[in-house]
């Protein structure tokens, strides 16, 4: 009887974290016009309704990328996955110069492109307990310093 209880919850669990897909309206043109100018090589790409706009999950080359529509086609951020090693010297160098070069180990990295500035953000744990995200500047300055879970 346990079991059976323990299987049910297990399910239920599962079909109430599960998230839902559905597209209620229909993607305006000059939303998808509007992402093929700004990224006319893009590959894989996935669109999903985000109520106040659209979000766009692509391939550039061979990088994971996101962007971010409004409902008139307007862009309003992108992002791409990278790593530290793989962005400006001066975003390195700014880690490097951080409190948390050294004891702190280097995760997953992206590339977030906003209207009129880049940042760079760089995801950082020292145990499993102790994660933060840090993002910098193009120059490699550090604007913020922020605990994750």
């Amino acid at each position: 009887m346990k079991k059976l209880l323990y299987c049910l919850l297990i399910g239920a669990s599962l079909v109430l974290t599960t998230e839902a897909h559905a597209q209620f309206r229909s993607l305006p043109a000059v939303v998808t016009d509007s992402f093929k100018v700004k990224y006319p090589s893009a590959q894989q790409v996935s669109w999903s309704d985000k109520l106040s706009g659209w979000q766009v999950s692509f391939k550039l080359d061979t990088s994971n990328c996101l962007a971010r529509f409004d409902n008139s086609g307007q862009w309003q951020w992108s992002t791409k996955k990278m790593s530290l090693t793989s962005m400006p010297a001066e975003v390195q160098d700014g880690y490097n110069k951080s409190k948390f070069a050294g004891d702190w180990r280097v995760g997953s990295g992206m590339k977030r492109d906003l209207p009129g500035s880049i940042q760079y953000v760089v995801y950082i744990s020292k145990s499993d307990l102790q994660r933060r995200i840090l993002v910098f500047s193009s120059v490699g300055q550090l604007l913020k310093d922020g605990n994750t879970l």
